[in-house]
């Protein structure tokens, strides 16, 4: 009797062990949802603003290396403004301006390139609060001395980015980004013939990094 009575005993612990276990679990499984960003349910209007850096990848018809005279473009530093409007998906459809000071070895007094742009984002939901995506784009371009437009023609726009949800209506982000330009021909102060390579145009690269503040605004529900 003293046998079976043990032996009936044995399994409580390890019983007991099992709830506590499958009780710890339960009560983890709702903080871990708890912790994960609800998916985007809303529309919004997105406002931000951008700082960029950029470097010419290849001046190519901009500054021909056949020529002596110093390159007219090269690197510099921009801000951007944009807005645009979010789904509820994955996509973003917006338009940007962006001005930005360039060094141009000294054959202007102040280089100035303006750029108004539209731009597409898809983002890839990760369900975390850094989400990354693709970026592209199209639009027009001029560039010139203290604002003016000495050349014009037409910029794309291509890159990866990454956003930081810091709170629902507030993000920061990166992106990089690769601009292939084509620019009307014209004739700087040095009386160099640029961007003159096929019909009165020639091309141009740049490359870069923006650094980026969102804000997003909730549309109301139709």
């Amino acid at each position: 009797m003293k046998a079976i009575f043990v032996a009936s005993f044995v399994p409580l612990p390890a019983g007991i062990v099992a709830l506590t276990l499958s009780a710890s679990a339960t009560a983890e499984e709702p903080q871990a949802q708890a912790t994960r960003p609800p998916p985007n349910s809303l529309e919004y209007l997105v406002t931000g603003l951008a700082l960029s850096a950029e470097t010419v990848a290849s001046p190519a018809d901009m500054c021909p290396d056949d020529e002596a005279t110093p390159c007219i473009l090269e690197r510099g530093l921009g801000l951007g403004i944009r807005a645009g409007y979010r789904t509820r998906g994955a996509w973003y459809a917006g338009g940007a301006y962006e001005f930005s000071r360039h060094e141009s070895s000294n054959l202007l007094r102040l280089a100035i390139m303006q750029q108004l742009r539209a731009e597409v984002r898809y983002y890839m939901d990760l369900g975390t609060r850094a989400t990354p995506y693709l970026g592209f784009g199209v639009g027009a371009v001029i560039y010139g001395n203290e604002w003016g437009a000495d050349t014009g023609g037409v910029a794309g726009m291509l890159g990866p980015g990454i956003e930081f949800a810091v709170t629902p209506e507030l993000s920061v982000g990166a992106a990089l980004f690769y601009r292939p330009m084509v620019l009307r021909a014209y004739e700087d102060t040095a009386d160099q013939r640029r961007a003159d390579n096929l019909f009165g145009f020639g091309t141009t690269h740049l490359v870069g990094l923006e650094l980026i503040v969102e804000l997003r605004d909730p549309l109301p529900r139709w």
